[in-house]
């Protein structure tokens, strides 16, 4: 187990679990400045925890992943965790759901036969995992709420951009960050039908 420090605050990391990087400290930020006090919210793929750690400190969080490992790691930072694939069986509406999807494009040759293959396995152009979020994401998300989601350019922000739009949302990218070799982008969608 390793001991992550941000904020100037401890988190739990276990082997087997995607390690906090730029995306999911961007994630963090992004959602620290949108969420509100009393909100209901739901982080879909929490892998370590880290965004729902501290978002758990503004209001309540129920946090989804569907590898084991992830989902105790996430309790052991004090994360109420869910094991299921996306959303499949939580019930109830949502305010905000915070997603970091895997989005990485994948080829069969780049898979792995581990859990976390699941953290960045984003399909063979990074959107696969995006477009099945899409396609259940309304069940529990009203009109107005709202997705904090963060991929990356190599995903290919405005085909990302398009298909939240092709889905009802209106999309506002609130986070943006250059790394090595790629951009990070927290898009804020609002659900507009």
């Amino acid at each position: 187990m390793t001991v992550r420090i941000y904020r100037d605050k401890e988190f739990e990391l276990l082997e087997g679990v995607y390690d906090p990087g730029d995306d999911s400290f961007l994630l963090v930020e992004a959602a620290l400045k949108d969420i509100r006090a009393g909100e209901k919210v739901l982080e879909v793929g929490t892998g370590s925890g880290v965004v729902s750690f501290f978002v758990k400190d503004v209001t309540r969080v129920i946090a989804t992943d569907i590898n084991p490992i992830a989902c105790q790691n996430a309790r052991l930072n004090g994360v109420e965790v869910v094991r299921t694939d996306l959303f499949s069986g939580i019930c109830g509406q949502f305010d905000v759901i915070i997603f970091n999807p895997p989005y990485l494009p994948t080829s069969e040759d780049e898979k792995l036969d581990t859990w976390l293959n699941r953290a960045f396995d984003g399909g063979p152009d990074g959107r696969d995992v995006i477009r099945q979020f899409l396609a259940g994401v309304k069940r529990i998300l009203p009109i107005g709420g709202r997705v904090l989601t963060v991929f990356s350019s190599l995903t290919d922000i405005d085909a990302v951009a398009e298909l939240y739009r092709q889905h009802g949302f209106s999309v506002e990218t609130v986070a943006r960050e250059k790394v090595p070799f790629e951009v990070l982008v927290v898009f804020k969608c609002v659900r507009l039908s």
